[in-house]
């Protein structure tokens, strides 16, 4: 089995897992082309670098695929005895950003 080689990726306060040609659907983030360096970890093969926290010169570009949004969650509060009942959705936005390339140190 071939080791792949990827970088763990802080993007939008999240940590993913990037290798090149990786399709992620992070936070919805504003813009056409990414550029992250803020690499926590690298690995190529037997080779792995650990950051501290980041690994200067690291570098993970991605581009954008989509727009999307996630499945819409309910949120429900009640008060016991008051007949207090209220309910709200919500949908979070993402985004679909392919993995062009990673640069490592």
């Amino acid at each position: 089995m071939k080791n792949k080689d990827y970088a763990i990726v802080l993007i939008a306060g999240k940590q993913y897992k990037a290798a090149e040609g990786d399709e992620l659907l992070v936070e919805k983030l504003i813009g056409k082309t990414f550029k992250f360096d803020q690499v926590l970890l690298t690995a190529q093969g037997e080779k792995v670098v650990v950051g501290a926290p980041y690994i200067k010169g690291a570098m993970v570009e991605a581009s954008l695929l989509s727009q999307t949004k996630a499945a819409k969650i309910r949120v429900a509060r009640f008060k016991a005895k008051s007949r207090y009942r209220k309910v709200t959705g919500h949908r979070q936005k993402l985004t679909k950003l392919k993995i062009k390339k990673i640069k490592f140190v």
